[in-house]
């Protein structure tokens, strides 16, 4: 990826990011502030419902008391309390007295705890009412009670009052139902509801849970908060989802609501929904996208104008740059401007004129330093044999001096040395000659692995010699190996020396492994040995012209290797480890296209 696509790239993340991050930040702030006020709505919602509960509850108590004091109840209260009294006169008291009173329960139970008249269910006329006790306990308050009917059982706001004749009192039990009517005169906010659910039974009932609008769906979504808190016997608020759309979702309080005896009778359920909250958010999320995108749009077209006016003085120095890598170090860019960019330019330009400078002055350091190496080189190489040339002369002179009768002796034995070192003398000098006249390679469609196995051929002979230490030549030729360009002479010649080169490194013998392969349109050679190994530092100046590691030679074997391989195209590389041996490894082009056709010639000579 360009600079140039980078920044644009940058400038329209950070739009995105901070179009993101503003987006949660708004969202997060109204989240908080809804939930805060839909916390206070239910508090004061909750609130009204406990006063008018309580004002309800007040109501039944007046209403009871009312009843208790009234003449009728008083009579009937001191009449009970004689003898054996007629309970049938009173069956129908109950009912009357309830409807002017308008309550939707009425008892009266004697002090014995036989129903003298019910309203709500006359055949109880005569029963006993259970427990008794309940009766006597009864606070002075209105209570929450279970209420048995015909058909069904249901909970009522009720009171309990005592109409005192002597030790055999007669008790007034009297009430209000708690049902849609009751939740219906609760004044609610929009965007609220209450719903009440009564505990009559052992597990969850949909039944029982009242709504009084009626048109409550799927109302076992809220059954596992009712439980909680029948089982807790404690507040507690979560999230109902009534359907797969989140408008529907509503935050539901539920309060549970104890009797006399402290059993929890009904839970009171009040509901907020975040239907506005989502829809809120729906247009938060909807102005983000919108301004993200324009945004995002204005950003790409801004930061295009931008990058181009920071990327173009990048782009004209990377461009220059490869033009001086290219060796054209007379390249100049233009300096536009006094910024950074500028500078930059501006230090390139006297980059590239001082190197103009200092070109030739750096060819001429380099050739002096290349001739020095190369006097070097050969003042050592020229100074072993001399040194035996200036001995042999001299004794030549002395036994002429000194021992005529002995100089024939003597002149013999000192033409043989002088003869010899000669001859080393013209072999050192025809080596350094012989690799300052490299051949350019005459490239052929050739098989490597018959070049490899003409080397082996080659050797063989000297790797059985029965004084010579043991070494085993494998071979791990490459099946399959597709033709390479390559000249055969210069590439026998090339592996010879790396084959020499590991005979000398293993004197008291090893292993010899010559190993091809193909890797795609590359042909890969192997040239590896068991012997003693390299240092790093000795592997990084290996095919230094005239370095060598050994104790003889002119250090032109393995520059003559690298030699060939760099004009057929390829690369040489060498592993090492000092005790662990050593391989070369020569990675050869196919390059098909440097064939000669028959009948030229590069004009190069052997």
């Amino acid at each position: 990826m360009s600079f140039r696509r980078k920044l644009l790239a940058v400038f329209a993340l950070t739009v995105f990011l901070s179009v993101a991050a503003v987006t949660w930040i708004v969202s997060a702030i109204t989240r908080r502030a809804f939930e805060r006020s839909n916390e206070e709505r239910t508090t004061a919602l909750v609130a009204q419902f406990r006063r008018e509960f309580n004002r309800r509850g007040e109501d039944v108590v007046q209403h009871v008391q009312a009843i208790a004091d009234s003449e009728s109840v008083t009579r009937m209260a001191l009449a009970l309390a004689q003898g054996s009294p007629d309970y049938s006169a009173y069956v129908t008291e109950a009912r009357n007295i309830a409807e002017n009173q308008q309550l939707d329960f009425l008892e009266f139970v004697n002090s014995e705890g036989t129903i003298v008249s019910s309203a709500q269910w006359p055949a109880k006329f005569g029963y006993k009412y259970s427990p008794l006790q309940a009766i006597q306990s009864a606070p002075k308050d209105a209570f929450l009670k279970q209420e048995e009917l015909p058909e069904n059982a249901t909970l009522a706001l009720s009171a309990v009052r005592a109409v005192g004749a002597g030790e055999r009192p007669l008790y007034v039990i009297g009430g209000r139902r708690v049902d849609k009517e009751f939740l219906a005169s609760l004044e609610l906010p929009s965007g609220m509801r209450a719903l009440f659910y009564q505990n009559l039974g052992t597990g969850f009932a949909p039944q029982l849970l009242i709504d009084p609008s009626g048109s409550l769906q799927n109302p076992d979504r809220v059954a596992p908060l009712i439980q909680q808190v029948l089982l807790q016997k404690q507040e507690s608020t979560e999230i109902v989802h009534w359907s797969s759309a989140a408008a529907d979702d509503e935050t539901v309080h539920a309060i549970p609501l104890a009797g006399q005896d402290r059993q929890t009778l009904g839970v009171l359920l009040v509901g907020n929904s975040l239907r506005p909250y989502v829809d809120l958010l729906q247009h938060i999320r909807s102005a983000a996208m919108l301004v993200g995108g324009a945004s995002i749009v204005l950003a790409i077209l801004l930061s295009g104008w931008a990058a181009g006016r920071v990327t173009r003085p990048v782009e004209q120095l990377a461009e220059a740059a490869r033009a001086v890598a290219d060796g054209n170090w007379s390249t100049q860019v233009e300096v536009t401007s006094s910024d950074e960019l500028g500078e930059l330019a501006a230090a390139f330009n006297r980059m590239t004129h001082e190197l103009l400078e200092q070109k030739e002055q750096l060819v001429q350091t380099e050739r002096v330093a290349a001739w020095r190496e190369l006097a070097r080189r050969l003042a050592h190489e020229l100074k072993n044999p001399l040194f035996p040339l200036q001995l042999t002369v001299e004794n030549l002179v002395r036994a002429r001096q000194h021992s005529p009768e002995q100089f024939e002796e003597v002149f013999r034995e000192s033409s043989s040395t002088l003869l010899a070192e000669i001859a080393n003398l013209k072999a050192i000098i025809s080596r350094f000659s012989e690799f300052s006249k490299m051949p350019q390679p005459q490239f052929q469609r050739i098989d490597l692995n018959d070049v490899v196995q003409n080397v082996a051929r080659l050797f063989q002979a000297q790797l059985r010699l029965p004084d010579g230490p043991p070494i085993l030549c494998t071979l791990a030729l490459g099946e399959g190996m597709a033709s390479i360009a390559a000249d055969p002479e210069l590439l026998h010649r090339a592996i010879s020396n790396l084959v020499l080169n590991a005979m000398d490194a293993m004197p008291g013998g090893g292993t010899l492994t010559l190993r091809t392969r193909q890797d795609g349109e590359h042909a890969l050679l192997e040239v590896s040995d068991t012997g003693t190994g390299l240092t790093p530092e000795e592997c990084e100046r290996l095919f230094t012209p005239y370095y060598t590691s050994k104790s003889h030679g002119t250090g032109l074997g393995l520059a003559i290797v690298q030699s060939v391989v760099s004009d057929h195209g390829g690369k040489i590389s060498v592993q090492s480890q000092p005790g662990h041996g050593t391989t070369f490894l020569i990675e050869l082009p196919r390059d098909h296209d440097k064939i000669q056709p028959p009948g030229q010639s590069t004009g190069a000579t052997r």
